[in-house]
């Protein structure tokens, strides 16, 4: 799912996004939005399969693989929005507004970030809360 928003996403900007235009008729705010779900998606949508790999195959504890996703999404994340920031500063500086895509919000690259980061927490909450209900969480332990 993830993939795919990314690639639906790169054939326009985010900023231009023919979905994010629907919703923010759909729902009247003042901005495309359609950058926003893409952040949200890779802390929730990634998240887990990572806890699975710390859990499964790399054979660590419980807890730090609960941990360990939320982080590294969070690293990832931040990281990401520092290379976009380059290289709208520094490499293409006439066309840097555009490719970054904040629409007049000098909060984005924050907002991304917290959004990814939102989104990872959710889904940990979430498979966390679905294996203590059947009874897996503590053969993970």
């Amino acid at each position: 799912m993830y993939l795919y928003l990314h690639v639906y996403g790169s054939k326009y900007t985010y900023a231009e996004n023919p979905f994010g235009y629907w919703r923010k008729d759909v729902f009247h705010t003042e901005r495309n939005h359609y950058d926003r779900i893409v952040h949200f998606s890779f802390g929730f949508l990634l998240a887990y399969p990572m806890r699975e790999v710390f859990l499964k195959w790399l054979k660590y504890p419980g807890i730090v693989s609960w941990i360990l996703p939320i982080e590294i999404t969070l690293s990832i994340s931040a990281f990401y929005e520092l290379i976009e920031w380059s290289v709208a500063d520094i490499f293409f500086k006439a066309q840097g507004d555009a490719y970054l895509g904040t629409q007049g919000d000098i909060w984005d690259a924050q907002k991304d970030i917290f959004l990814a980061f939102s989104g990872a927490i959710i889904a940990t909450t979430i498979v966390s809360a679905v294996k203590k209900l059947f009874g897996n969480y503590e053969k993970e332990q």
